[in-house]
């Protein structure tokens, strides 16, 4: 793994595994809870494992946590600034694009801000999250797709769209030039009673590999 990847993986299971203690919570118990196998699970805490979004927004389902707090260092700072280039990269294109999570509020009301790449052919399908919740994206480069609960939407560079984040949606470039895009992710804390829509979700070949 490149060097930014394998400082990730260690803060991310350092992470998993400090809030798993405070529960007093077996490797096991997180595992069944989270629905990963102990394996994985182990490889995630030893920093060994790069896992997917759907992965981590699984165990911070089950540990009741932000995303954000998986993957960022804790701070007890007024400001939290990412400067240009920075962020947490947890998604990875086949063709070589990037998801990186940029800045979020803490839990329990998250909002996550987000700065997309896709290279032509490169697809993104997303867990379905709390009840609730809400994505807003814009465009900055090129053309995306965007396919929620069936409806297929293609966004231009300067388009905006408000769309429902809690039923199954997928973003990809089938253009022949990279596409980038902006995008804030609202998940509720009166959602997180419900938990997640009990939905099935497919992942795209270059998640899958991260799981």
């Amino acid at each position: 793994m490149h060097a930014d990847t394998v400082t990730l993986a260690s803060t991310i299971g350092a992470r998993i595994r400090r809030e798993r203690l405070a529960r007093e919570w077996t490797l096991d118990h997180l595992a069944e809870t989270a629905g990963v196998s102990r394996r994985q699970l182990v490889n995630i805490e030893q920093g060994e494992a790069n896992p997917s979004i759907g992965t981590l927004l699984s165990m911070s389902d089950a540990l009741g946590i932000a995303l954000s707090e998986l993957v960022e260092p804790p701070s007890a700072r007024l400001v939290n600034i990412t400067r240009a280039g920075g962020g947490a990269e947890l998604w990875t294109g086949e063709h070589g694009g990037r998801g990186v999570l940029l800045v979020s509020t803490p839990f329990p009301d998250v909002v996550e801000l987000w700065d997309w790449r896709m290279n032509p052919g490169e697809r993104h399908e997303s867990k379905p999250h709390h009840l609730g919740a809400r994505e807003l994206l814009r465009v900055t480069i090129g053309v995306v797709t965007l396919e929620v609960g069936g409806d297929r939407n293609e966004l231009e560079a300067g388009d905006a769209i408000m769309f429902s984040g809690d039923v199954p949606h997928a973003y990809g470039n089938q253009g022949t030039e990279p596409a980038q895009f902006a995008l804030t992710v609202y998940d509720p804390a009166d959602s997180r009673a419900s938990g997640r829509k009990p939905l099935t979700r497919s992942t795209s070949s270059a998640d899958s590999a991260q799981s």
